[in-house]
């Protein structure tokens, strides 16, 4: 449970639903489609303060803190940044988060904290993503952030995977005294949030600020390393690791097994975002090689990371860009804040499509997208109606680059190599709590994506520091 909130300090609630709403700023689309560069426009402190003090600041239990996975205080925290208390605001949002920078960008708040906002009936809701990643970026920039480290237990762990999860559980654990070292396949920290989404919504600057906070806190940071590989779970046992903490994520794309999707100008979505997105010193060597695109594009899948293809593809100078869809719109289990970016940037959408052929041209490069059109049957076990081919609809997309963001896997290797860990069919590493991470095998520790399949960036970060907890009631016990 939150503070329970102060007496009102000016406005009453009457006078706060007055104020007017405020929308966020955005550089206009036909600029920032030209560059990766944060398409947000920060707010000032004076406008920060402005839509903080919208808050009506429901009873306890606030609806937005129900809704919130990381529990923020959010009433709290708006009240001090009402108050210009940005410091303070952001501190109280470390408490229950680890990453506020982040979380306060990419989190669909729309379907948490804002979607839960009782000014929804009636106006726009609080900016409260927005709120936090300006306090929690105004902190960085003014005073820095200094994590309080306990005296040294004498305890080494091991975190495998520096995304979301694996940050949080070592941000947790180093400010108990443990000896933390992470451990990452890739050659920088940060897993999805430096490789899978993109500068314009997620900037690089931030991601490596909160790992050079866990630098300056004592954190290890082993890149070019995966486990499995490279090293095992029992070998970092052997080397004096009292426990592993897994947060690994799911980053091996899904397939989609359709002839032709070997052809030059095929593309798999974590690539081609790596290969765009991220600086070529911080990939590994494979990885280097720009991606060539042609004029016509087409995104296949109706995820976030979708939008996140159609985006990238737009700045890369496509003139058409178009998703494919099998279900609608209604369907579509990427947010909406996203898709109207895109639009608002170019993006064209095609539902109730499925591409069934990917055609060469001449040169044997990809040159047209054969596809079906569908209509809704019954739910599948998903919950969203199966979509069903309609015989004799083919019809043929003339495109020269296509992108396959059709969903993720997570990588078998861990689970292969670690005896006496239980993986489930899919090869996400199971757990006896998901309050714990508790894993089959003793003193092993998992959360995030490599558990419970993709979801959010707040849930693998809350995974992880619930892990954490747990990890140091087992290593003091020991």
């Amino acid at each position: 449970m939150p503070n329970s909130t102060p007496e009102p300090r000016r406005l009453d609630r009457k006078a706060r639903m007055k104020i007017p709403f405020t929308p966020l700023g955005l550089r206009p689309a036909n600029e920032r489609i030209q560059d990766f560069e944060d398409i947000v426009i920060p707010l000032t402190p004076q406008e920060a303060i402005a839509a903080a003090t919208r808050c009506i600041h429901c009873p306890d239990p606030a609806p937005c803190f129900k809704a919130c996975p990381a529990k923020n205080d959010i009433s709290e925290a708006l009240w001090l940044i009402e108050e210009g208390k940005f410091v303070e605001a952001a501190r109280l949002y470390r408490q229950t988060n680890s990453l506020p920078e982040s979380c306060g960008r990419v989190c669909p708040h729309e379907n948490l904290c804002e979607g839960a906002c009782v000014r929804n009936k009636q106006h726009e809701p609080v900016l409260c993503g927005a709120l936090e990643a300006f306090v929690a970026a105004y902190e960085q920039r003014e005073v820095g952030v200094k994590l309080p480290v306990a005296s040294s237990t004498g305890k080494k762990v091991a975190i495998i995977g520096a995304g979301p999860a694996g940050l949080s559980c070592a941000e947790q654990l180093v400010q108990l005294g443990h000896y933390v070292t992470i451990f990452e396949k890739q050659p920088a920290a940060g897993g999805l949030l430096t490789y899978g989404i993109p500068n314009f919504k997620l900037p690089k600057t931030v991601v490596f600020a909160g790992m050079d906070d866990l630098l300056r806190a004592g954190v290890e940071f082993k890149g070019n390393t995966t486990i499995g590989k490279d090293k095992t779970i029992d070998d970092l046992f052997a080397k004096g690791y009292k426990a592993v903490f897994i947060g690994v994520g799911t980053l091996v794309d899904a397939s989609m097994k359709t002839p032709g999707d070997d052809l030059p100008g095929v593309n798999q979505a974590t690539p081609f975002l790596i290969r765009t997105n991220v600086d070529p010193t911080l990939l590994l060597p494979e990885m280097r090689q720009p991606v060539e695109v042609g004029k016509k594009i087409v995104v296949i899948g109706g995820g976030d990371t979708a939008s996140d293809c159609l985006r990238t593809a737009l700045r890369l100078g496509a003139e058409e860009v178009t998703d494919l869809y099998r279900r609608t719109e209604a369907e579509m289990p990427g947010g909406p804040k996203d898709r109207d970016l895109a639009r608002q940037e170019g993006a064209q959408y095609q539902f109730l499509t499925q591409p069934v052929r990917f055609i060469a041209g001449n040169d044997g490069h990809l040159a047209q997208v054969e596809c079906v059109r569908s209509k809704l049957g019954e739910p599948d076990e998903s919950g969203r109606r199966r979509p069903i081919l309609i015989e004799g609809s083919n019809f043929i997309v003339e495109a020269d680059t296509a992108i396959l963001a059709l969903g993720y896997w997570p990588d078998p290797i861990i689970g292969e190599t670690t005896p006496g860990l239980e993986t489930d069919k899919w090869g996400q590493i199971k757990v006896s709590d998901t309050e714990t991470g508790e894993t089959s095998r003793k003193g092993v520790y998992a959360g995030g994506d490599v558990v419970t399949g993709p979801d959010k960036v707040v849930t693998a970060m809350a995974a992880g520091r619930k892990s954490a907890a747990a990890m140091h009631i087992y290593l003091m016990g020991d």
